[in-house]
C-alpha cells in the first residue's frame, strides 16, 4: 500500500512520530509532577559509610549516654554579661523551649550546666548545644525549623547557628540557589552555541528537548529511590548538568549525521535509517561506556557516591533513549523545516570538501611530525598533573560555605572564641559493661587508659569520669558533670585535640593513634577525625576495584566497537593522562589557592575532599570515552571502507572534530555554570568537569590521538584471529571523499 509522502516521510511514519512525541510529553509531565518537592527528600550528607566505627560510636553515645557531638550549636551573644539577670532569663527560656521540642534528644546549655567551657572568658557569649532524634533527614528538617524560630534577637541575646545540622540546612539552600542561577546563566549560552553549531532555531531546540526529557526522567527516578535509600542532594545538581550535556552530545551526533546523509543524496527516510544504523550504534556504545563508568561508583559504600551512580546511570540511559526515540520522531515531524530560521547565516563560511577542511589539515599536520607533537602534548599534561604529588586529603566541613554565610561566620567565631572542644573533639566509647559495675570499667583501669590516651601525639587533654588528663597525668578531679561519662551502656571519654584540624590528614592520623592505644575492652572511636579515617579506609580499599572494573568494562566495549586491541589500550592510557592533568589543576586551584582572585577563597582548609578522586575518575573517564567513541566511530568506518590509517584518521577528525568540540563546549558551559555556586564542592566539580572535557577535545583528541595512531601505523588494527569479523579493517589507498562537511 502506498502512503502519501510529507517532507520525505510517509503517513505511517508521521503517525508513529506523533504518538512517540505525545507519549513523551505525557510521561514528562507525570515525571515532573512526581518529582515535585524532591530537594526536601534528598540528603546533603552521605560522606561516611553507615557501618563505620565512627558512626556506630556516635549512635551509641546518643542512645546510651545522651551525649556525643552536638548537631546544632547556638551561639548567644550579649553586649553585657551572659550571667546578667535579663540575659540569664532569656537563656533559660531558650533552653526550656528547646528541651520541650519532641524532636530534640538533649540540650546542653550554659544556663543549664554553667561550665566554663560553655562561655567565653569575657562572659559576652555562651553556647547552647543540641542533638536531635531520628536520621539525617529528620535532623536536617528539625534543625532548619529551629534555626528559623530561635535565631536572631531574643531579648538581650543575639542568637546565631552553627554545627553539622546548620551546615546541612545552609548547604541545601545554597545548592538550590546555585542550581537555579547556573540554569539561568547556562541555558541562554547553550542555546547560542547550539544555534551557531546546528544552524537553525528549530535544530538548536532539539537537544534541549532531549535534555529536558532526560532530566525529568532522572528526577522522577531519584524521587522514587529516595523512598527506599539515602540519595544525596549533590546528585541532583551533577546529574542535571550531565543530562543536558549528554543530550547535546548525542543530538549533535545524530543531527549532523542525518544532514550528512541528506547532503550525500539520500532521501529523508533513507537518511534517517542510515543515521540510526551508524550514529545510533555510536550513541549506544557511548552511553554504555559512560553508564558502566558511573555504575562503578556503586562499589563505594558511601551514599553520596552511590547516589551519583543512580542518578548518573539513569540520566545517561534517558539521554540515549531520548536521542534514539524522541529526536528521530521530531526530525520526521519537522521534515524539510529542520533548517529554518538560521540567524547566523550571514556569518557562515561556505562548505568545503573534506580534504580542505580545517580539522583534516590539522590532522595531516600533526601526523607529519607525530613524535614531536606526542612529546609536547605529554609534557604539557605531565606539567598540569604535577601538583597531584602535593595533595592533602581531608573532608569538607562548614568551610564549604561562602564566608558571607551566617553559618560560616558563626563557625569562625566558635573556633576563635571557644577553640575546638565542642566542634572537633573525638569520642572514645567503651561499650561493653562489666557485670554488676556501673560504667563497665573499674576506675583504676579507666585511669590508666585515659593516661595512655593523653600521651597520644596531637592530644591536648582527655576528659573522663575519673578526671581530666594532660600529658599522661591527671590534672583535675572529676567535676560535677563527670557522671555524664558513664552509664549502664558503658563508658566514654572525650579527647580534645591540640590545635589539629580533625578533617585534615593530621586529624586522620590522630584517630588512628587513638585506635592504636591498648584498651581495656572493645572500643569505638568517633568524631570528625575518625569519620575521615573511616571514609579514607573504605575509599582506598575499594578504589583499585573501581578502577579495575571501569577499565575492563571500557576496554571490552571498545574492543567490540573497534575490533582492535591497540586502539582501546591507547584510549585508556590517554584518558588516564587527561584525568591526571585535571586532578593536578584541581589541587593547584582548590587546595593551594591559585586563581583565588578569580574564584575567591575556595581552599576550604587547604585540603582536597577524599571523595573527589573516585567521583572525578568515574565521571570524567566516562565523558572522555564518550568523545573517544565519537572520533573512533568515523575513523574505523573510514578504514573499513578501505582508507589507509593516515587518511582514515584525517577524515574521521574532519567529520567529528567540529562535532565533539562543540559538544564539549556546550558541556563545559553547563558544568562551568556550577562554578558560579557559592558552595566549594559544586565549584570544584563544575571546574573539574569543564576542564576535563576541554582538555580532552583539544590536547588529547585533536593532537595526541592522530599522533599516536600515526606512530602505531598498521598495529592500530591488529586483532587476534578469534576476534576478527567479516568487516575487519583492510588498508588500501582509497581516495579521500569530497562530500561536503556535515552541519553548517
Amino acid at each position: 500500500m502506498r502512503h502519501e509522502s510529507v517532507g520525505g516521510f510517509d503517513r505511517r511514519s508521521l503517525r508513529r512520530a506523533r504518538l512517540v512525541v505525545a507519549l513523551t510529553c505525557l510521561l514528562g509531565v507525570l515525571a515532573c509532577w512526581y518529582a515535585l518537592g524532591l530537594t526536601r527528600l534528598l540528603s546533603p550528607g552521605g560522606w561516611t559509610p553507615s557501618s563505620a566505627d565512627s558512626v556506630r560510636a556516635e549512635a551509641l553515645l546518643a542512645s546510651e549516654f545522651h551525649a556525643g557531638p552536638p548537631q546544632l550549636i547556638l551561639l548567644a551573644t550579649t553586649p553585657d554579661s551572659v550571667d546578667a539577670p535579663q540575659a540569664s532569663a532569656a537563656g533559660r527560656d531558650l533552653t526550656r523551649r528547646l528541651s520541650e521540642d519532641h524532636r530534640v534528644a538533649w540540650v546542653n546549655a550554659y544556663w543549664q550546666h554553667p561550665l566554663p567551657s560553655l562561655r567565653t572568658e569575657d562572659r559576652h557569649s555562651a553556647l547552647v548545644l543540641v542533638r536531635f532524634r531520628g536520621d539525617e533527614r529528620a535532623t536536617r528538617d528539625a534543625a532548619g525549623d529551629i534555626i528559623d524560630r530561635f535565631t536572631g534577637t531574643r531579648g538581650p541575646l543575639r542568637v546565631s547557628a552553627s554545627g553539622a545540622a546548620a551546615v546541612m540546612d545552609e548547604t541545601e539552600k545554597l545548592s538550590e540557589e546555585g542550581m537555579r542561577f547556573a540554569e539561568f546563566v547556562a541555558v541562554p549560552l547553550v542555546l547560542l552555541i547550539l544555534l551557531w553549531v546546528l544552524g537553525s532555531v528549530t535544530a538548536a531546540l532539539l537537544p534541549v528537548v532531549v535534555g529536558v526529557v532526560a532530566v525529568a526522567a532522572t528526577t522522577a527516578v531519584l524521587r522514587l529511590l529516595s523512598t527506599v535509600t539515602e540519595v544525596s542532594l549533590f546528585a541532583l545538581n551533577i546529574t542535571t548538568a550531565l543530562g543536558f550535556g549528554l543530550a547535546v552530545d548525542f543530538s549533535l551526533l545524530l543531527v549532523s549525521r542525518y544532514r550528512e546523509e541528506l547532503a550525500g543524496g539520500a532521501g529523508a527516510d533513507q537518511a534517517l535509517r542510515r543515521t540510526l544504523r551508524g550514529a545510533g550504534r555510536t550513541v549506544v556504545f557511548s552511553a554504555a561506556t559512560i553508564a558502566a563508568s558511573l555504575c562503578a561508583l556503586l562499589l563505594f559504600p558511601l551514599p553520596l557516591l552511590r547516589s551519583l551512580a543512580y542518578g548518573g546511570a539513569t540520566v545517561v540511559c534517558a539521554s540515549a533513549a531520548g536521542a534514539l526515540t524522541v529526536l528521530p520522531a521530531l526530525l520526521i515531524l519537522l521534515g524539510d523545516r529542520l533548517d529554518r530560521w538560521d540567524v547566523f547565516s550571514g556569518l557562515r563560511r561556505p562548505h568545503h570538501a573534506v580534504s580542505s577542511g580545517a580539522w583534516f589539515r590539522l590532522a595531516r599536520a600533526v601526523m607529519r611530525r607525530p613524535a614531536l607533537v606526542t612529546v609536547g602534548a605529554l609534557a604539557l599534561l605531565v606539567l598540569l598533573a604535577a601538583p597531584v604529588t602535593h595533595v592533602r586529603f581531608g573532608m569538607y566541613d562548614d568551610r564549604i560555605l561562602p564566608q558571607s554565610s551566617p553559618v560560616a561566620e558563626t563557625s569562625q567565631r566558635l573556633r576563635a572564641d571557644f577553640g575546638s572542644e565542642w566542634v572537633d573533639a573525638a569520642s572514645v566509647v567503651l561499650p561493653a559493661p562489666a557485670a554488676g559495675r556501673p560504667g563497665g570499667v573499674p576506675d583504676p583501669v579507666l585511669d590508666a587508659y585515659a593516661r595512655r590516651l593523653a600521651l597520644t601525639p596531637g592530644v591536648r587533654r582527655v576528659d573522663a569520669r575519673t578526671g581530666t588528663y594532660r600529658d599522661g597525668r591527671r590534672s583535675a578531679a572529676p567535676d560535677t558533670s563527670s557522671a555524664r561519662f558513664a552509664g549502664p551502656g558503658g563508658t566514654w571519654l572525650s579527647v580534645i585535640p591540640e590545635g589539629t584540624d580533625p578533617l585534615s590528614p593530621e586529624g586522620s592520623r590522630l584517630a588512628a593513634g587513638l585506635r592504636a592505644v591498648p584498651a581495656p575492652g572493645p572500643v569505638l572511636v568517633g568524631g570528625p577525625g575518625a569519620r575521615l579515617a573511616d571514609t579514607e579506609h573504605v575509599l582506598a580499599g575499594r578504589l583499585p576495584l573501581v578502577v579495575g572494573v571501569t577499565v575492563l568494562a571500557a576496554f571490552a566495549l571498545l574492543l567490540a566497537f573497534t575490533r582492535s586491541v591497540l586502539i582501546p589500550v591507547k584510549a585508556l592510557l590517554l584518558n588516564a593522562l587527561g584525568l591526571a592533568a585535571t586532578s593536578g589543576v584541581l589541587v593547584a586551584v582548590f587546595q593551594q589557592g591559585h586563581l583565588a582572585p578569580l574564584l575567591g577563597d575556595v581552599t576550604a582548609g587547604g585540603i582536597t575532599d577524599v571523595v573527589v578522586p573516585g567521583l572525578m575518575f568515574c565521571v570524567t573517564f566516562g565523558l572522555s570515552m564518550d568523545y573517544e567513541v565519537f572520533l573512533l566511530s568515523r575513523i574505523v568506518e573510514e578504514h573499513r571502507r578501505g582508507s589507509d590509517t593516515e587518511t582514515a584518521v584525517a577524515i574521521g577528525l574532519q567529520r567529528t572534530g567540529r562535532l565533539f568540540t562543540s559538544a564539549a563546549l556546550v558541556f563545559a558551559t553547563v558544568t562551568a555554570a556550577l562554578a558560579l555556586s557559592s558552595l566549594v564542592l559544586l565549584k570544584l566539580i563544575g571546574v573539574g568537569l569543564a576542564l576535563a572535557v576541554l582538555l580532552d577535545c583539544t590536547v588529547i583528541r585533536a593532537l595526541l590521538v592522530p599522533a599516536v595512531m600515526r606512530l602505531a601505523g598498521r598495529a592500530n588494527w591488529w586483532m587476534p584471529r578469534f576476534g576478527r569479523g567479516k568487516d575487519r579493517p583492510v588498508s588500501s589507498g582509497t581516495p579521500v571523499p569530497t562530500a561536503p562537511m556535515e552541519g553548517p
